[in-house]
């Protein structure tokens, strides 16, 4: 009998370590659910404006404000001027200078050293728990992970030309990318991962699949994913121009024969993210669900800013297969899209070898590009083009993509599966 009860004492436990092995291993594969969003975009002060942005097929980008820098005195037409920008466009967001500091507790000092991506940061992650039906109180001591895409560092560029005097005591944490995404914990009370990003121009996606990683590796039971950027100097801008990326005209027009480089924009998206089943037990509004990502580098491509067409085929082939799904069941894609010469065919011919080439002639794979609407928004351009899926999805329209006249002369169309939607399609 004894040797009976042991043996079934151990049976016992044995079937409770496979259970608890198999719910991990379903944890690790379960979609995540988009249950809340928000944005400051150029020309959308929030969702609700940005998709009559889109949908109203409205060009935000414009010339630099004068509250920036003085563009008559840093534009020249010729990229190759020192000291000189050669576009005098941008997408900007306004009310940049503005921030409520007394409602999340800012001191006015500390506010004055704060960098506006982390006001940014902060006002729009607060509009995205609203919008998830969360109230930012009742997650003081939560397992929430913050996961931010952010590069840019001009306003810490701004308070520098005052030299070693103007150095105030608040200085380092309101400029520090990790303290942007440790300030929003901080300020909630979040003790989930707090991960600032820094991947150039995938920088929010990175960071999007990092809190999808989380969640289901289970370090995270809600978390708060996007990215923001923000132009305050011209620094950068001429430092670009002089690689000759910068559109003349200011415009992105990506895919077309006229696409000449991009312009720089800037913004903030925050997505709130659950995992799929614990979202639909608390009967949570499901805006989207996310059922696979990937992440990896071009490696040793042609040059250091030059993509590479098979490292982008195999990430795409990764995400497929973590989702489950087969390249013929995507229908719309929405691309990087910079508008350059260089880039463009290379997405194009890369998205047709991953995803194009098992569809019908008659069923072409779909793409768009939203920074023909509102520009690059370098850390944050992600986001901004995630939500516009979201937003479409939810409409049940995908928006038409601006500046295509022209299919650009360097893809060959002929031979492959991909169209532009150039107009709006159900």
């Amino acid at each position: 009998m004894e040797n009976t009860d042991l043996l079934r004492d151990r049976l016992k436990k044995l079937v409770k370590k496979t259970e608890i092995v198999q719910k991990k291993l379903l944890k690790s594969r379960e979609p995540i659910a988009i249950v809340g969003l928000s944005c400051r975009l150029p020309g959308a002060f929030d969702r609700e404006a940005y998709w009559e942005l889109l949908s109203g097929g409205v060009d935000a980008i414009g010339e630099v404000p004068s509250d920036r820098w003085d563009i008559e005195a840093y534009y020249d037409p010729d990229p190759d001027v020192p000291g000189k920008m050669s576009t005098r466009h941008g997408g900007f967001i306004e009310g940049i200078d503005r921030f409520d500091a007394g409602f999340f507790s800012i001191s006015p000092k500390e506010a004055v050293e704060l960098d506006p991506q982390q006001r940014l940061l902060l006002e729009v992650s607060w509009q995205a728990l609203e919008h998830a039906g969360i109230a930012a109180s009742s997650l003081a001591g939560s397992r929430t992970g913050v996961y931010v895409g952010i590069s840019t560092n001009d306003y810490q560029q701004l308070l520098g030309q005052g030299g070693e005097r103007a150095i105030g005591p608040y200085m380092g944490t309101g400029n520090a990318h990790s303290a942007a995404v440790g300030r929003l914990s901080y300020v909630l009370g979040l003790e989930g991962p707090a991960v600032a990003v820094d991947t150039a121009c995938s920088s929010s996606l990175v960071a999007l699949h990092q809190a999808v990683a989380g969640l289901q590796r289970g370090e995270a039971d809600l978390a708060l994913a996007g990215g923001v950027n923000a132009l305050l100097t011209p620094e950068l801008t001429i430092y670009f121009s002089k690689g000759h990326f910068m559109a003349p005209d200011g415009r992105c027009k990506a895919f077309d024969a006229r696409a000449d480089g991009y312009v720089r924009s800037e913004g903030c998206g925050v997505v709130v993210l659950k995992r799929l089943s614990e979202a639909e037990a608390a009967g949570d509004r499901i805006h989207a669900v996310i059922r696979g990502s990937a992440v990896n580098q071009d490696g040793a491509s042609s040059g250091l800013t030059v993509p590479n067409g098979p490292a982008q085929e195999r990430v795409i082939g990764e995400a497929l297969a973590r989702a489950g799904v087969g390249a013929g069941e995507i229908a719309y894609v929405e691309a990087h899209g910079t508008g350059t010469s260089l880039g463009d065919p290379i997405e194009v011919q890369a998205l047709h070898n991953a995803l194009g080439a098992e569809r019908s002639p008659e069923h072409p794979l779909l793409i768009g590009s939203v920074k023909t609407n509102i520009g690059h928004l370098e850390a944050a351009a992600g986001v901004a083009g995630l939500i516009k899926t979201v937003l479409a999805l939810e409409h049940g329209e995908i928006p038409g993509q601006l500046h295509f006249e022209t299919p650009s002369p360097t893809i060959s169309w002929d031979s492959v599966n991909v169209a532009v939607v150039g107009a709006a399609l159900p």
